[in-house]
């Protein structure tokens, strides 16, 4: 997918924000919609349905977390990609972003081009699912899906099956976070009772495989891959 042809829809009731964070996002090449409160947004988000929303926490007339509910209720829009803007050491902003649909969270003040940075990391997943492929490459890792196999820097390693299935979820949406419940269910399944602990314990036998920079873990809720 060409970068003009994903829609970007930001949004924050600080008209500075939608003008810089605007301007910069529109001279990558990337369309962006703008909006200055949660109601408008989840009007937009219905019409445009967009590729990624940036959406800021505190808002007046509806905030970003009744929107992003909103917003996760329409089946157009459930694979949207949707970040949260959240103010440093707004904890309780984050942990609610996540119970309400979000993918992850950036944290303000922060620079135009980092900002630039993380949208161009979370909408790498949209490469991948239009490949339509069961090989992902992705942060010098190709995974093989069909082989249970990956090969990194050239080198190829097999991995046990549970490694290789949360490795493979991980990385189908990068930048993604997954609660701990989820890879539970979509790893696990009903194979076995497991509790929380076995994934730390394969989250940190991937990590020596692959690097420790590779899966971050974010504190309460869950892991993701970065890129």
């Amino acid at each position: 997918m060409k970068k003009k042809d994903i829609q970007i829809l930001l949004v924050d009731d600080e008209p500075d924000i939608l003008e810089i964070v605007g301007y910069n996002l529109s001279s990558e090449g990337y369309q962006v919609i703008t909006a200055e409160n949660g109601a408008k947004a989840v009007k937009l988000a219905q019409k445009h349905k967009p590729h990624l929303i940036i959406l800021d926490v505190m808002m007046p007339e509806m905030d970003g977390i009744e929107a992003c509910e909103q917003i996760r209720k329409s089946p157009d829009l459930e694979h949207t990609i949707i970040t949260f803007l959240t103010a440093r050491g707004e904890d309780y902003s984050q942990m609610a972003g996540f119970d309400a649909g979000a993918d992850d969270y950036i944290t303000k003040p922060i620079k135009p081009k980092v900002l630039v940075s993380k949208v161009k990391a979370l909408l790498r997943r949209y490469r991948d699912e239009e490949v339509g492929s069961n090989i992902v490459k992705l942060a010098g890792i190709t995974i093989n899906r069909d082989e249970y196999k990956i090969e990194q820097n050239g080198e190829e390693r097999s991995l046990p099956r549970k490694e290789f299935e949360l490795l493979s979820l991980l990385a189908s949406k990068p930048g993604k976070v997954f609660k701990r419940e989820d890879i539970l269910d979509k790893v696990w399944g009903n194979d076995i009772v497991v509790g929380g602990r076995t994934i730390d314990v394969h989250i940190r036998k991937l990590r020596e495989k692959i690097g420790d920079d590779k899966i971050k873990t974010i504190k309460g809720v869950g892991y993701k891959f970065v890129v």
